[in-house]
């Protein structure tokens, strides 16, 4: 899908009495390691699998969904749709996903989207729907960290393929809301100091048509 702008942010958008409810309501709960979807929901349980999954994403996450969180992150989804010309049909926003990111950890190159819809009747706001647009938010101060980088690339999933944009930590602060099409191909750099925080969250419609 060709488009004219392949994300959209809004830098400090979200207050920082905001950011830190969230970052404290998120360090309440307790942490599971993220997976893929290779995993297909499973957290493996073998050393090797573990091995394997760690090459491609290694963080911990705390899943959230609170209407005051959706409150605070879909106005902006409305807002990048129209002023980035994409105009995807969306109507549904998934779990946020509390997101910590330590020294070592990562998450390789990947996009939100899946090839198929959603398949479970019994789940009816997401049947039959996928992933269109992801929004990252930044909940952590850019001298809390470093490394950690968000980079996109706006080509095949190829990486050897395709030119590569870097997201500043000056454009990503504390509160920064990050928009883009969820099947952009993207990645989280090694964490090399301090600790990473962010929330993603994926808005979903019915497959373009």
């Amino acid at each position: 899908m060709i488009l004219s702008k392949y994300f959209w942010f809004f830098k400090k958008a979200v207050p920082d009495r905001i950011c830190e409810n969230i970052k404290k309501y998120g360090l309440s709960q307790q942490p599971q390691v993220a997976i893929t979807g290779n995993e297909k929901g499973k957290v493996p349980k073998t050393k090797e699998g573990f091995k394997q999954l760690h090459k491609q994403r290694n963080s911990d996450i705390v899943w959230l969904d609170e209407t005051w969180i959706y409150k605070e992150i879909q106005p902006y989804v409305h807002i990048a749709n129209k002023d980035a010309g994409w105009n995807f049909q969306w109507d549904f926003s998934e779990p946020a996903q509390f997101t910590i990111y330590k020294k070592g950890q990562h998450y390789s190159w990947h996009a939100d989207s899946w090839n198929k819809p959603y398949d479970n009747p019994n789940d009816p706001d997401k049947y039959g729907k996928i992933r269109k647009i992801t929004t990252v938010l930044i909940l952590s101060d850019p001298e809390d960290y470093e490394g950690g980088a968000l980079e996109f690339n706006f080509g095949n999933l190829d990486p050897a393929k395709k030119q590569n944009t870097l997201i500043p930590k000056e454009v990503g602060a504390k509160g920064t809301i990050i928009v883009f099409p969820s099947h952009v191909s993207h990645r989280v750099q090694p964490v090399t100091k301090g600790v990473r925080y962010s929330m993603p969250t994926w808005h979903l419609g019915y497959p373009f048509r």
